[in-house]
């Protein structure tokens, strides 16, 4: 195993006591490794920037990047965090709802993405940027309204009548798209297809908002002159759980953008939980024989971000730029093996296994939760990595 900071490798262990673990939490909170860099507005960019990073524009905000930093601080017991991040963000949908409006409407054409709910967007102000980017994410826009409804589920987010009515124009878009059989940027912001990773996202989302309704005897939501009931939302959750039954577990079996692995997978898994054990078994198998490697996980074979030597092959205004329309310069540049290795992946599946372990009690799962959980720790970074020591790196 790989250990890039050798001050780490006193504290991991092949098998954890409770102290141990609180010994290492204690000495990375020292250290600074869970510190969010947050904005006013309870907003995450996307990264720790020095000058030197600023090209990369991960001074703005991603929508699917803040709730899973915001659920991480829900699940490990900060819901004050996790409540004004959530809170923001219905801010910024309800700043910017014309954009819902005019697809449902017809005012407006999916088929272009800045036309579409912007994903990216400067945190400071809750105002759109000008640049042209691939804001056809559907997973983007699940992810919130998935979290906004688990926090609601939990008491914890406001659900007045003008809250629930900007919650109802998501089910409302999804339907107007249709989600499960549209071509979206996804994840990794990409060419556009048709991705069991989009679709599982909004089923999770859509089967939330369910859930929230029904606990709360809410039949019906009226926006823009429509209404959503659970009669509808039955039937668009249904429409994606059949397409994910055709596609997974694959990423895409579209003709032409075929991707049988694909490591945003996981997320289906955890924290969404909206794949059945088999689905989830065999996700867990192709990411493990198929993408697994030596320092991280790959996002997918033939991954040309940051792909080796990078930097040198990239001028710093194309690194980090748009490539929906058009990836075939920056594929040419990536050969077999040399993906980048990313490091979310790791302590996703860690979790995953842990879950397993404490539901079962079968030991193989704890042995392979704390497998990842070591691998997540031996990523972060060194003295000689040319950045402070001790952070969560994106990618090697």
């Amino acid at each position: 195993m790989i250990i890039r900071n050798q001050r780490l490798r006193p504290l991991i262990r092949d098998t954890y006591r409770s102290q141990d673990v609180q010994e290492l939490r204690t000495f990375l909170q020292k250290h600074s490794t869970f510190q969010f860099p947050v904005l006013k507005t309870g907003l995450f960019p996307a990264a720790h920037l020095s000058k030197r990073g600023y090209y990369t524009g991960y001074d703005n905000v991603w929508v699917r990047d803040n709730i899973h930093i915001a659920h991480a601080h829900y699940v490990t017991g900060k819901t004050d965090v996790a409540v004004k991040n959530i809170q923001a963000f219905l801010l910024y949908f309800q700043k910017h709802r014309q954009r819902f409006e005019d697809i449902i409407h017809g005012n407006a054409d999916p088929a272009d993405p800045m036309n579409r709910p912007h994903i990216r967007f400067d945190g400071r102000t809750l105002e759109e940027l000008n640049e042209t980017w691939s804001h056809a994410q559907n997973d983007a826009l699940g992810y919130f309204l998935w979290l906004y409804c688990k926090l609601a589920r939990a008491g914890l987010a406001p659900l007045q009548p003008e809250h629930l009515e900007i919650l109802g124009l998501f089910p409302l878009f999804f339907q107007t798209v249709r989600y499960w059989e549209d071509e979206d940027s996804g994840h990794w912001e990409e060419a556009r297809k048709v991705e069991a990773s989009s679709i599982g996202v909004v089923v999770a989302a859509l089967d939330m908002l369910r859930r929230l309704l029904s606990e709360r005897t809410i039949e019906s939501l009226t926006t823009v002159d429509k209404t959503v009931t659970l009669e509808l939302l039955d039937e668009l959750i249904a429409n994606g759980r059949q397409a994910l039954t055709r596609i997974l577990p694959a990423e895409s079996i579209q003709p032409g953008h075929e991707r049988l692995y694909d490591s945003a997978l996981l997320f289906l898994i955890y924290p969404l939980e909206v794949v059945e054990l088999n689905q989830a078994d065999a996700i867990l198998h192709n990411v493990e024989i198929h993408l697994k490697g030596e320092y991280g996980i790959r996002r997918y074979l033939g991954d040309s971000f940051w792909c080796a030597n990078y930097d040198e092959l990239m001028s710093q205004e194309k690194r980090t730029a748009d490539v929906s329309q058009d990836m075939s310069a920056r594929d040419a540049l990536v050969k077999e093996g040399e993906e980048a290795q990313w490091c979310i992946f790791d302590p996703i599946i860690s979790t995953i296994c842990g879950l397993r372990y404490e539901r079962t009690g079968d030991k193989p799962y704890l042995t392979q939760q704390i497998h990842y959980l070591n691998r997540s720790l031996g990523q972060l970074t060194g003295a000689d990595s040319g950045f402070r020591e001790f952070l969560c790196p994106e990618l090697y």
